[in-house]
């Protein structure tokens, strides 16, 4: 059987490979010195210290969504880009689907909180869809054009999942059209379901054609960015990943069971919470990936974890979850509300105009975190 090495290799050519435990160092990142947040979270979850609690599971998520951005990065350097950004975005979503999931899950065995955790549910997956399109876009694109003039990417790429956010968009439109349209509550159900299971079926249809009939659309350049080699091998990338996503995912636990605690405390409107806080640092995995492979001239794989990550919440984790739902008989449906379904079609049509032309700066990553600002602040007024 073969045995796990998480310590220090070399490759075929002879070039000393990083292990695991090099990648949890601060030596080698300072950033990693924040994982001694770990077992405060832990320790104050324990000690019902609920505040505490919130407060270090969040600064924790950090550093581990780092790391889970380190790990995909290796494994990118191995498949190509646009399987790199799908398999970033669904690890970066991965503590998303926890938070919502746990949330559906308790709201079937509490009656009493069914409104709360179902408002709270379609917030989060609001504000992961706008974070991604507006802030981890905005800052890739900030910081790239601030290291590198002008950058270039597959417009052809971006332009289906452009399409793709749109279709999501009609969908969520259509549950508050009916309602407003004199529709019940049973109705709006219904069009929720159906309209899940169809966006599901497309997503699978969208992977069939970026992943094999049409993978050359979504191929790169050949030379584009700075060639690298990676400096994990492929089995500690893969470690690094998985226990990366495994720890972030026990934080956002952490994180989520104290979050109404916090919120009492801290008096913040549960709007803002869970269109603008939750999702911040549930998808920071997107936050520093995204970052910094556009710093790296890597605008194909940066855009692909950004939007890719917003095709996936939109197409994959909300339709899932509201089929989740249904089996748990919690009556979570597509109907968002008037401002969040808004913004989230604003965003999307200032995203493709800002990508159809296959180049991005600076100026246009400013304009797209100063939407996100804006957002933010309309949020916090509620």
């Amino acid at each position: 059987m073969a045995e796990v090495n998480i310590e220090s290799s070399t490759d075929e050519v002879g070039h000393a490979m990083e292990s695991v435990l090099d990648a949890f160092n601060p030596k080698h990142n300072k950033l990693n010195w924040l994982l001694v947040t770990i077992p405060f979270a832990v320790y104050f979850s324990l000690d019902h210290n609920l505040t505490m609690a919130f407060l270090f599971s969040m600064i924790a998520i950090m550093p581990l969504a780092f790391l889970m951005g380190k790990g995909t990065e290796e494994i990118a350097l191995r498949t190509g880009e646009a399987i790199g950004g799908f398999l970033n975005a669904t690890f970066g979503n991965a503590a998303e689907l926890i938070i919502v999931g746990l949330a559906i899950y308790a709201a079937s065995n509490d009656p009493e909180i069914v409104d709360t955790m179902v408002t709270v549910t379609q917030a989060s997956l609001i504000g992961s869809i706008l974070g991604n399109m507006l802030l981890v876009l905005g800052l890739a694109m900030l910081y790239g054009g601030l290291k590198h003039k002008e950058q270039t990417f597959n417009s052809d790429a971006i332009q289906m999942n452009g399409t793709l956010l749109l279709l999501a968009v009609v969908a969520f439109i259509i549950p508050s059209a009916l309602q407003h349209a004199g529709g019940t509550s049973s109705d709006v159900q219904n069009i929720s379901h159906y309209a899940a299971i169809v966006l599901l079926i497309i997503y699978g249809f969208a992977l069939l054609f970026q992943l094999k009939t049409h993978a050359h659309v979504f191929a790169t350049e050949a030379g584009h960015g700075h060639h690298e080699e990676p400096t994990m091998t492929n089995r500690n990338a893969w470690i690094l990943l998985i226990l990366a996503t495994v720890l972030v995912a026990w934080m956002a636990h952490i994180l989520v069971h104290s979050l109404e605690a916090a919120v009492d405390e801290w008096g913040m409107p549960e709007l803002f919470i869970g269109v603008i806080l939750l999702p911040f640092f549930g998808n920071a995995a997107e936050h520093f990936t995204a970052v910094i492979v556009a710093g790296k001239d890597k605008m194909d794989l940066s855009i692909a974890i950004a939007v890719g990550s917003s095709v996936q919440i939109a197409l994959f984790a909300a339709p899932a979850m509201i089929l989740f739902a249904w089996a748990l008989g919690v009556p979570l449906t597509l109907e968002f509300g008037m401002l969040e379904t808004a913004a989230t079609f604003v965003s999307v049509l200032v995203v493709n105009s800002i990508l159809a032309d296959g180049k991005s700066n600076w100026l246009e990553g400013a304009m797209l975190l100063g939407s996100y600002v804006i957002l933010a602040l309309a949020f916090l007024q509620l």
